[in-house]
């Protein structure tokens, strides 16, 4: 029998990216947690940049929803395993609430909304604009009447008179409530780079931003009003999933997070614990030896940030290099392949990394490899059978430089997405897996399940060189 639970919930959306929708986000959360509430923040994916933000914002981990990895029945199913032990959830959307995969929207933000049957509030970012606000908010509201849109909030207000006449308009020519104005100010910028905000794990200084964030949106937004809108949306049908990670399992995985190495969706650290993975957390920047594991998982980041230090700790280097050669599994997603290679270029600068993969890689100024992936396993592949299609996600300024083709294979053929080279992603030397690739763990259980079994010797893939 079908059950429903009542969740107070609310989506933060925006005609377009660059509107907004983080801060007012990141200030909202930390607003009502202030409060006393105990909030679940979620990130329409994929995203692992402002998943930060929102997690250091709430105290809790924030979680990606993403129609392109699941089913919507999955999606609310993975919500409500989210929710538990919270009084409400905040979800952030990207780009504009329709934009989506094609010209149908899908996987948008507003499918997102419409699966978990959530009211959405439209940020408005109102540089240059006036009277024009109410035209498009009005058009937001009648483009998907099955869409629950239920409030505005205006952003970079440039003075008093302007968010008069913005208010103004909107009350004059829709029924919407304008719930805030935020107003231009420079403290409550997060600074970013080539790939989005700078993260919160990277840099403790930046974190003043977010009291800031906070205390601007408790000033300008109804914070309360929004809750109120968060309240009545209606019971959610569906079942949570089923089953709790155990902290304590029998393999001790290793899991290299920390400044650097910090792109890792909970769900599949999750998936590894549920899967009976012990997870045991490597410091790349401070340990000095690998600690004694069955396994390592080396996760996205930012190593051409910390090249130097990641270089200047070269007893970690070498004992993972080793390891490395006596046959410990490695599994590496993006910046962790970027650790294993053996140098890595940085403009007219060059560090040394690990060495454990045949393979230099090189920093490029545009982007090499950005967005949705789909993947077909090959012959080799210790995760998937031949001809399992996988996906995922990438996004990097990076490319592999001086590969050694006859000492390696390739774990995957990239029918969507950039990959490694040539068509082809994940690189298997060894024991060995690194690629471009993000995989997202609720969209392939046996992914988690392969690990652990492989790393605890119930299953030995065997790499079938230039296969």
């Amino acid at each position: 029998m079908l059950s429903y639970r009542n969740i107070p919930r609310v989506v933060l959306a925006a005609p377009h990216g660059r509107s907004g929708k983080t801060i007012l986000s990141l200030g909202l959360v930390a607003a009502l947690v202030k409060k006393g509430l105990r909030v679940q923040p979620f990130k329409k994916g994929p995203d692992f940049i402002d998943p930060s933000w929102l997690s250091l914002a709430a105290g809790r981990p924030c979680r990606n929803l993403d129609l392109y990895f699941v089913d919507a029945q999955e999606l609310r199913r993975l919500f409500l395993y989210g929710c538990r032990e919270a009084d409400g959830a905040v979800i952030e959307g990207a780009m504009g609430l329709f934009d989506g995969l094609d010209i149908r929207g899908s996987g948008s933000t507003a499918e997102i909304a419409l699966a978990l049957e959530a009211p959405v509030i439209l940020v408005v970012d109102t540089t240059r604009m006036t009277r024009s606000v109410a035209a498009l908010v009005k058009g937001f509201q009648e483009f998907d009447p099955r869409l629950r849109l239920s409030g505005v909030i205006l952003n970079r207000v440039a003075r008093p008179r302007h968010e008069n006449m913005l208010w103004r308009a909107i009350e004059a020519y829709t029924d919407l409530p304008v719930l805030g104005a935020l107003p231009k100010d420079d403290a409550y910028v997060i600074p970013d780079r080539h790939l989005g905000l700078i993260p919160a794990a990277e840099r403790e200084d930046l974190h003043r931003a977010l009291e800031a964030t906070r205390k601007a949106v408790e000033g300008a937004v109804d914070v309360d009003g929004v809750w109120e809108i968060a309240r009545r949306a209606r019971p959610l049908p569906g079942e949570g999933v089923s089953g709790s990670p155990d902290p304590a399992g029998g393999v001790r995985l290793g899991v290299i997070r920390d400044r650097v190495f910090h792109f890792y969706y909970p769900e599949n650290l999750e998936a590894l614990l549920r899967a009976g993975a012990r997870l045991v957390t490597v410091d790349s920047l401070k340990d000095s030896s690998l600690p004694a594991v069955d396994g390592l998982y080396i996760g996205g980041g930012f190593p051409e940030v910390f090249a130097a230090e990641l270089e200047a700790n070269a007893d970690l280097r070498r004992s993972i290099r080793r390891a490395a050669e006596d046959g410990l599994p490695i599994y590496a997603e993006c910046g962790g392949l970027i650790y294993l290679a053996r140098r890595l270029y940085l403009e007219d600068r060059v560090f040394e990394m690990v060495g454990a993969l045949p393979l230099d890689v090189r920093l490029e100024k545009n982007p090499q490899g950005h967005g949705y992936t789909l993947l077909e396993a090959r012959a080799g592949n210790p995760f998937f059978r031949p001809g399992t299609r996988v996906k995922g996600h990438e996004f990097h300024h990076s490319r592999v430089i001086n590969l050694e083709r006859e000492k390696i294979a390739f774990a995957y053929r990239v029918l969507r997405g950039a990959g490694v080279e040539d068509g082809f992603d994940g690189i298997l030397y060894r024991r060995i897996l690194a690629g471009y690739n993000h995989l997202y763990a609720p969209a392939h259980p046996e992914w988690a399940a392969r690990f652990v079994a492989g790393v605890s010797g119930e299953v030995r893939a065997t790499v079938q060189m230039g296969s």
